[in-house]
């Protein structure tokens, strides 16, 4: 079934000193342009605060006071509106004769830059604000935006984003080797763009927008495209052979698999992390203590600055190379992948504590919380959700707190008290004994339910509710909220561990949600 969707395609470029300094004044100005934009919003917000400040001590109450001020704040037409009216001119203003005082006006360098690099941040600007809104009345999902900041020259990341127009010059490829942007010209490329240049040619590509950005030494240009892809509705034959994956990811392995990766390499079922944080440890410790013994403003500090900043830049290229390379092969292999729903954000909170409480192994859990980071299991399911549904295949994201790697994956015996020391899950029941991370992708794979799979009724007995005992970690933050059965009025800590049937697993309904 062919359908469009948007695609973007990243290039590392290649510029010459003289579009390095185009590129980065492009960035410059978006820079620019989001801060003025953001400006008038901010006021225009201190305007509304003030006026309901003072009614307030007039005697009105703050709910009425708020529901009578009405101060509108500026979107992207009217900043734009504005500015074209006060904006100066260089090619004008320039000529003024030696000594006279002209008229201080902004951004008389506009005709210099691309319009859209004006608007592009406009547009970010209004997309800040409207998230900040949205999150303080709580209609937005995840985690709470803050009040927009400013960009700072030097804190904020070097990018602007330019548009597509089909009425001028726009954007697109030369040739293979050469991306064509407005105002800049043809900037070589490091590598070659022939996938997105016979997508064009062929009619099943329409460039939309480019983003460019700088990452430690390098530029980089993401082409925004709207492509005409056959998405496959069902999983390909080999897919369906291969049935359901589960993948449980750690630290001591990338990624535990229920079943191997490659059929003929059985040693496949553990993918290998490849801790490039741990590797480049000795060269980053020794650049960044190479920075800090530099003066602040020196060009020396400068110098340093980036040379970390390279390193930081490799780090991240190859941790990102590796999670696609595994990512691709498990949504084009197997027809359902499974994966649980980590809480990152949480597994890496700091151990610190606060000066009453004060935590405990604080140096240890910094180091786990680096090498989870370093995992990147957050950008592992990013891949999977969008890849799965590329290449017909589905994603399955099992509860959060199902106990995959406390159940045995032949009987279904509990035990609530493995720790993370524990490599190794011995069932007294069964006699089954393996390791922790293959039992936990067993019970993944086994425990995914697709949307289209009718809802499991089993008549085998009673067995684990929502409200089944068991089900959360046995950690000091879950022990609060342990969920206990209704019929059970004994404490948690007194519930013994306990066996469900080996055909009705607990918590076999609703325990995955499919993207």
């Amino acid at each position: 079934m062919e359908q469009e969707v948007l695609r973007a395609f990243k290039f590392a470029l290649d510029p010459t000193a003289a579009q390095v300094e185009a590129l980065a004044r492009h960035a410059g100005t978006a820079r620019w342009a989001f801060n003025h934009a953001l400006a008038a919003k901010v006021s225009a917000h201190q305007r509304w605060r003030a006026e309901v400040a003072d009614l307030v001590d007039r005697g009105v109450s703050e709910v009425e006071a708020r529901r009578q001020v009405k101060v509108p704040v500026p979107s992207k037409p009217q900043i734009q509106k504005r500015l074209n009216e006060i904006k100066g001119d260089s090619r004008i203003d320039g000529r003024l004769p030696e000594g006279a005082i002209g008229p201080q006006r902004p951004c008389p360098w506009w005709h210099e830059v691309n319009t859209y690099a004006f608007q592009s941040a406009f547009i970010d600007a209004d997309r800040a604000w409207k998230n900040w809104l949205d999150s303080l009345r709580g209609t937005r999902a995840g985690r709470k935006v803050g009040y927009p900041r400013f960009k700072k020259k030097g804190r904020s990341r070097d990018s602007f984003r330019l548009h597509h127009d089909v009425k001028k010059p726009g954007i697109r490829l030369a040739t293979y080797r050469r991306l064509r942007l407005p105002t800049i010209g043809e900037v070589r490329l490091h590598d070659s763009g022939k996938r997105l240049g016979r997508l064009v040619e062929r009619g099943q590509a329409l460039v939309q927008s480019v983003t460019v950005s700088r990452a430690g030494h390098r530029w980089y240009a993401s082409v925004l495209c709207k492509v005409t892809m056959t998405i496959p509705q069902r999983p390909s034959r080999r897919q369906h052979e291969q049935g359901t994956v589960g993948v449980d990811l750690g630290v001591k392995t990338l990624a535990a698999l229920s079943q191997p990766l490659d059929l003929h390499n059985p040693s496949s079922i553990l993918v290998a992390n490849p801790r490039h944080l741990t590797r480049a440890q000795q060269r980053l410790v020794k650049a960044q203590r190479a920075l800090s013994r530099t003066e602040k403003g020196s060009r020396r500090r400068d110098k340093a600055r980036r040379k970390v900043a390279r390193l930081h830049h490799e780090i991240a290229v190859r941790r990102e190379s590796a999670l696609h390379t595994v990512t691709k092969k498990l949504a084009t292999r197997f027809a359902v992948v499974a994966v649980e729903d980590l809480h990152v954000a949480g597994m890496t909170a700091s151990a610190r504590g606060t000066l009453e409480a004060p935590g405990r192994r604080v140096k240890q859990k910094a180091g786990l919380n680096r090498a989870i980071l370093d995992a990147a299991p957050g950008e592992f399911r990013r891949q999977l959700t969008y890849k799965t549904s590329w290449y017909g295949s589905k994603l399955a994201v099992l509860d959060r707190w199902f106990p995959s790697s406390k159940t045995c994956s032949a009987c279904g015996w509990q035990n609530p008290h493995l720790t993370l020391a524990d490599r190794t899950f011995r069932c007294p029941d069964c006699g089954l004994a393996i390791d922790r991370d293959l039992n936990a992708a067993r019970n993944i794979a086994r425990h995914a339910v697709t949307a289209d799979a009718p809802p499991v009724a089993p008549d085998r007995g009673e067995t684990q509710n929502a409200r089944g005992a068991l089900v959360r970690p046995d950690s000091r933050k879950a022990a609060r909220h342990r969920a206990t059965k209704r019929e059970d009025t004994r404490p948690p800590d007194q519930v013994p561990p306990q066996r469900s049937d080996p055909l009705t697993f607990p918590h076999t309904q609703n325990q995955a949600t499919l993207f």
